[in-house]
Parts: C-alpha cells; sequence; structure tokens
C-alpha cells in the first residue's frame, strides 16, 4: 500500500515542487523589512474636533501630511494608480485620522455591499488602520472603515491568530464627494495599548492599507509583501511624536436589561407551554494598566448573537460551528490555540482545538444554557503574556451545575519566537475533565514558520486518559506556499472543553499552492493569477495503524480574475476504509474498503458587484454509489443599505449505502438585511431542512443609540421532526437593552 501511494501521489508533487524550485530560483524568498522606515508624524492640538467626515476644521491644516503610499496588488512595489492621503492630529481625549482616498470617478468607484459591522473585506473600498503600541513587532490592533462608515475592528498576534469579532470603542465618519471618499476618525486613548513610559514622546509601529475595490488595488503607507497581510508588524513603518497620557484604569460597565415572552409545543417535555420572563445582568471590563485586562460577567446573556447556519455535513469529519458571543471573543486567541484550516484552505482539513468556548453556555445541538457568572484575567506585554478564565454555569435537565478554568501562559523570546501552556479543567457532579497542553511558535526566517503542541486528556469519570499532538509547517512568499501538517489523536483523547474534528487518527497533509502571475498569462487585464494546487490527506488509525482514509485534492485550474472573481476545477482521488458504518445524512453505508474519484467546480463572480454567485459543486462515485453535492449562494445588494443572501444545499444519493438508497436532501435559507444607517438594522434569516423538516427563523432589529450601547429586539422560532415523526416547535420573543458607560 505503501508503494502505490507513492506511485499515486510522486508525478503530481514533483511536479509542482519543480515549479516551487523554479520560482525560488528565479525570485528567492520575499524581500526583508526595509531598514528605513516610513514616518507619519502626529501634530497636538489643544481643542476637540467634530467627527463628521469633512475635514473642515483648521485644525486639519496643521496636520502634516503623509508620505506616498505604495501598491500591495497587483503590482508589487509599483505606485498606485489613486494617491491616499494621510494626516493625524491628536489631544488629550482621543488620536485623530483624516483620510482622503482620491479616486477620479468618485462616488461611482465605490462599492460596499452592506452595513454589517466585521464586513467582508473582499467585498468593500475600504482603509486599515493597524498599531503597534508596543513596538513588539507581533501583535497589533486593526480598526477599518468603508466609504459609510461601517466598522470592523480586530486584534492580531504573530499574523498568525486573530480576535476577529472584538468590538473596540471608536467612531468614524464618512463622506463621499466626486473626487473620492474621506474618513475621519476619532480613538479613545483607552482604546488604545500602549506602554506607561518616563519618555514625553512615543514612537509607534504603524500601517495604513486601502482597497480601491472597483480594480481590486492595494495599496500602504508601508510596504509588505502580499502574501503576508498589513498586520505583519515588522513590515510596519512609524508613528511618530506621540504624547498619550499616562495610561491610567480603564472601567468600561456594561448592565442589561430584557424580557422574553416563549412558546414550547413539545409533546413529552415538562416545560410551560408558554413562559415569560425577565432578567437583568451584565459585563465589567477593568483595563487595570495596558497589559492588564480582567472582565467580569453575571447571568450571561447573547440573546442578540446570530443564529447558526445549518450544515448538511456528508464527510467523516465533525462540523465547526464558530464562536459568536462577545464575552468568548474578547482575547480569544490567547486561549484559542490549537489547529486549523487557514483562510485560503491550506494547512490540511484537521482541527484540534484543547480549549473551545462554545461548550461553555452551549449544550451539543446549540441551545443556551444560563452562565451564572464568571470572569476572565489576561495580561500581555512585549516578554510574556497569561491569563485565566473561570466561569460557572447553571444546571439544565440532565447536566448539573459546572464549572470551568482555563488557565493560559505564553513566554515570547527572539524576533518572534513563543512557548506556552495551557490548561483546561471542566468539573461537576458527574466527575472532571482536565486537557493540558505545552505549544510554540516559531518564526524561522520570513517565510518559514512551525507551529506545534502536544495535548493530554484525563476524565475522572471512566479514569480514561488520552493525546494529542501536532506539527504545522509553513513556508509562504509571492511565489508559493508549502505546508506540511503531522497530527496524532488517540482513540480516547476527550477534550470535553475542546473540539477536535476526529479521533484515534494519524493524519498527514501536505500540499503546494503555486502563484503564477509571469508573462506567459493570457489576458492579463482579465486575470490576474494562475494558482494551481494539490494537497493530500493521509489518515491511519492510530489504534491500529491501518490507513483509513486518503484524498488527494489537485486544483490544475484556479484562477484568480482581477475583479476579485476567481474559478477552479478540481479532481480528488479518495480510498476509505470503513472500519465502523457511517451514516450520512441518514444513509448508511457498511463497514469495507473504496476507491473512487470525483471531481469539483469551485467559483465566484465579483463579490463586490451588485449580484454575486457563489459555488462548489461536487459530482462523481461516492463509497458504493453517486453522490452530487452543490452548494449554491447568491448575494443581491444594489444599495449598501439593503442586501438579501440566498442560498440552496443539495446532496443527491444515487445507490449509495446497503440498501443503494436514492435520496435527495435539500437545505435551503435565506436572510436579508435592511439598515437605515450603520447603526440602526434589521436583519432576517430563515432556513428549512428537508432531511428533518427542521425550519428556522430569526428576525433581529438593532439600535447602536450609542456606541457599543444597543436595543435589540429579537424574534426566534425553531421547528422539527424528532426520533417520533412528531414536530416539536419552541418561538420566543426577546427585548433587551444594554448601555455601555466608560470611565
Amino acid at each position: 500500500m505503501k508503494n502505490s501511494l507513492l506511485a499515486l501521489v510522486k508525478i503530481p508533487f514533483t511536479f509542482f515542487l519543480f515549479l516551487g524550485s523554479s520560482a525560488l530560483a528565479q525570485n528567492g524568498e520575499v524581500f526583508k523589512p526595509d531598514s528605513i522606515k516610513k514616518e507619519i508624524e502626529a501634530v497636538r492640538i489643544r481643542s476637540s474636533l467634530h467627527i463628521d467626515g469633512l475635514l473642515n476644521e483648521p485644525e486639519w491644516q496643521l496636520a502634516k501630511p503623509s508620505p506616498k503610499f505604495i501598491q500591495i496588488e497587483p503590482h508589487q512595489s509599483q505606485s498606485p494608480t489613486f494617491e491616499t492621503e494621510v494626516r493625524v492630529l491628536y489631544n488629550q481625549q482621543y488620536l485623530y485620522f483624516g483620510i482622503f482616498a482620491r479616486d477620479s470617478l468618485g462616488k461611482k468607484a465605490l462599492r460596499a455591499t452592506d452595513f454589517k459591522r466585521d464586513f467582508d473585506y473582499r467585498a468593500h473600498d475600504l482603509i486599515s488602520l493597524a498599531f503597534d503600541g508596543f513596538n513588539d513587532k507581533r501583535n497589533a490592533m486593526s480598526l477599518v472603515s468603508n466609504p459609510y462608515g461601517v466598522q470592523r475592528d480586530f486584534l492580531s498576534f504573530d499574523d498568525l491568530y486573530y480576535d476577529i469579532d472584538w468590538d473596540g470603542l471608536w467612531r468614524v465618519r464618512t463622506t463621499r464627494t466626486d473626487s473620492g471618499w474621506v474618513a475621519e476618525f476619532a480613538i479613545p486613548w483607552q482604546t488604545l495599548r500602549y506602554p506607561k513610559t518616563t519618555d514625553t514622546v512615543q514612537n509607534w509601529g504603524f500601517n495604513v492599507y486601502r482597497n480601491r475595490r472597483l480594480t481590486n488595488e492595494i495599496t500602504a503607507l508601508s510596504e509588505f509583501p502580499r502574501a503576508y497581510s498589513s498586520v505583519r508588524m515588522n513590515y510596519a513603518g512609524i508613528l511618530k511624536n506621540l504624547q498619550p497620557p499616562p495610561p491610567k484604569p480603564n472601567i468600561r460597565f456594561q448592565p442589561y436589561m430584557l424580557g422574553s415572552y416563549d412558546h414550547y409545543n413539545i409533546s413529552d417535555s415538562t416545560t410551560k407551554p408558554y413562559q415569560t420572563n425577565g432578567k437583568f445582568g451584565g459585563d465589567l471590563k477593568w483595563a487595570i494598566n495596558t497589559n492588564t485586562v480582567l472582565d467580569l460577567t453575571a447571568n450571561t446573556d447573547f440573546a442578540q448573537v446570530d443564529a447558526d447556519r445549518g450544515i448538511n455535513n456528508v464527510s467523516r469529519f465533525s462540523v465547526f460551528f464558530p464562536e459568536r458571543r462577545q464575552f468568548f471573543l474578547e482575547n480569544a486567541s490567547l486561549f484559542g490555540v490549537g489547529l486549523s484550516t487557514a483562510d485560503d484552505a491550506s494547512g490540511g482539513l484537521m482541527r484540534i482545538q484543547p480549549f473551545f468556548s462554545r461548550k461553555i453556555g452551549l449544550d451539543d445541538n446549540g441551545n443556551p444554557i444560563a452562565i451564572r457568572g464568571g470572569g476572565r484575567f489576561v495580561y500581555r506585554s512585549i516578554k510574556r503574556n497569561f491569563g485565566a478564565i473561570a466561569l460557572q454555569q447553571a444546571p439544565l435537565d440532565t447536566i448539573p451545575a459546572t464549572n470551568f478554568l482555563v488557565g493560559r501562559y505564553s513566554e515570547n523570546f527572539g524576533t518572534q519566537n513563543r512557548i506556552g501552556v495551557l490548561e483546561v479543567v471542566k468539573t461537576n457532579s458527574h466527575g472532571s475533565n482536565i486537557v493540558s497542553t505545552i505549544d510554540g511558535f516559531f518564526r524561522l526566517g520570513e517565510a518559514h514558520s512551525l507551529n506545534t503542541m502536544i495535548i493530554h486528556s484525563a476524565t475522572s469519570n471512566g479514569g480514561k486518559q488520552g493525546f494529542a499532538g501536532f506539527a504545522q509547517y509553513y513556508y509562504s512568499t509571492n511565489q508559493m506556499k508549502v505546508w506540511w501538517t503531522q497530527s496524532v489523536v488517540t482513540k480516547d483523547f476527550n477534550p470535553e472543553t475542546g473540539f477536535v474534528s476526529r479521533n484515534d487518527v494519524i493524519a498527514t497533509t501536505p500540499g503546494i499552492f503555486y502563484y503564477y502571475r509571469g508573462k506567459a498569462l493570457p489576458v492579463k487585464k482579465i486575470l490576474r493569477a494562475f494558482e494551481p494546487s494539490i494537497s493530500l490527506e493521509l489518515y491511519h488509525q492510530a489504534s491500529t495503524g491501518k490507513q483509513i482514509e486518503r484524498s488527494i485534492i489537485m486544483y490544475p485550474i484556479w484562477l484568480n480574475f482581477q475583479s476579485g472573481a476567481f474559478f477552479g476545477y478540481g479532481i480528488i482521488p479518495v480510498y476509505q476504509n470503513l472500519t465502523d458504518p457511517f451514516v450520512p445524512l441518514g444513509v448508511t453505508i457498511l463497514p469495507g474498503k473504496y476507491n473512487y474519484n470525483q471531481q469539483q467546480i469551485w467559483a465566484s463572480t465579483d463579490p463586490s458587484k451588485l449580484l454575486n454567485l457563489n459555488v462548489i459543486y461536487t459530482w462523481g462515485p461516492y463509497f458504493n454509489g453517486k453522490l452530487n453535492s452543490g452548494d449554491w449562494k447568491l448575494q443581491f445588494a444594489p444599495i449598501p443599505h439593503f442586501s438579501v443572501i440566498g442560498r440552496f444545499n443539495r446532496n443527491h444519493f444515487m445507490g449509495v449505502g446497503e440498501a443503494k438508497i436514492d435520496k435527495t436532501v435539500d437545505l435551503y435559507s435565506v436572510e436579508a438585511r435592511i439598515a437605515l444607517n450603520p447603526r440602526i438594522q434589521l436583519i432576517g434569516f430563515y432556513q428549512k431542512n428537508s432531511d428533518n423538516n427542521a425550519e428556522n427563523y430569526n428576525i433581529r432589529f438593532s439600535w447602536e443609540y450609542q456606541p457599543l450601547s444597543y436595543v435589540y429586539i429579537v424574534y426566534n422560532k425553531n421547528s422539527f421532526n424528532n426520533l417520533l415523526a412528531k414536530t416539536q416547535m419552541d418561538e420566543h420573543v426577546i427585548a433587551k437593552i444594554s448601555f455601555l458607560k466608560q470611565f
């Protein structure tokens, strides 16, 4: 079997290694950071500015213009097609930015598909600010705006882990003109992170990048390789001449009040058919200093959180649903270390996460369980990071009251290296589950990195212990991306407050992406890059050493267009060795060995246009029969104030399984968003699954009446057929108001 595997992968891997070695010979690794940093100087003022996106106050005439930007995409190192001007002012309360994104087409050039906070950066014009207040070249805070003043913000660590859903307290207003668009930012010093020092003047690592979405041109104040992101802070420039006030304790108090009406129609439940409830609680954030933050929560509520989208899974991997609750998203990257697939689908399909916050306050079906209270403590500095989470979950039905404790410590050394430990403890009357880890991240030059972890789990109820571990190597340049991920999960590994995509496996998942933009590329006005790829997913059973699955994902055609559209055609030879029955969507497949070849198309039109279609379609043999699987998503966004997304997923089985079943399972949904402005929005979502006739409705009205203070009105309805073919239904109407006060 080993020889057959080598024969199967030898030709394509040899071909791509040849392409990669040719690119390296011609271009070498990515360029190193410039030793002479681009600088932009901030000017102090005594007055306060009115934030309206006009930049007509006389103080803006005092600000010094920024150096010229440089192009990142599509032509690295060339001059921009359109200029961007950045000016910086500050007083004792705020750091101000005035940015003019010039464009000869004016308003006609602007692209934005919706008013969703943390919008899709691939579909909008945008300006992004990145700050490295500690100058450690590894931690960054990024604040982003589109031309309509919609906010996106996140925290980045080592350009590897991201707190994408972190929400900072800052303001931006914009105006759109016939010569471009203007963004005016006001950022409280309390939101920013910088050291307490005796120096009267501070200089920070800083970068700005702009995406002119009509031509998909990305430019930046300080150049970085297009293989990386603008938060790779060793490439950043300098924001100089800052005199911020000394950091002081910063307290944010956010209480809420909530009322709900609940209706249940469950024949075998003891729950009352109709219930009304009222409760209150809240969160307290105390930034003790710029390094240390304490968060406390009581009677925690997540009524406003977006509903999970259903997924019909036909693979042997467990489905991973992302965390959406704001309390757990804060500093998630410190505690959420692990192994996962990258945004560009590199790294392999295995996911191992020793701590996964969705295991707190939610049952296995995603239904909420009350959290009585708890807290989180986090310390971050240039040399080390550590933190702890302690929470108590209330009892629910057969689930007893449960205590959770998470501890994390990591030590930074060298330029961008880190080692750390993580301890996760879950205890209740049924017993305890303890997960212990040692992890490391090593930046081996600009292009090379290694991420690794060893994990041990122990469960008192049954006395079982398990082990997991991984090592993931990346080589990333503008010409290619190479990875090799090696992971192992034993049969008894059980992180009850974590996530693992499959147990009892040894996974080997190498791969190569090759990026070609040379002279041989045809119609370069339309095509930006030819990016073929190949990756191997090889799984052995850890307990026996037998090979249980192998797939070679080959994309000989992958075309990226200048507009942001793409088209890919893939061929996927698959080998499956089932040791137990496998039941995807109710179709029982018996143990045995199966070989088959599938084909796949993955394509998207320009995501920033009025109409955008994204398609993933896979067809061909599937175990002992055939399966055609398609996922179609169509977005209609005639104006940023209104957008609607329709999604249709179909799995059509033909002669599959023990009974040679022909079956079609459909999952479809509609989501609409109506926004008066970025602060007042109505969002509706509907989904139906033909597999169990499940129907889900979620309608949310939100009003951000002042920064990070909200009024929500939410309607949820869920219904499905249970195992006895009886319909179960529950519906909820919730009104909630929260108020944020910063001291």
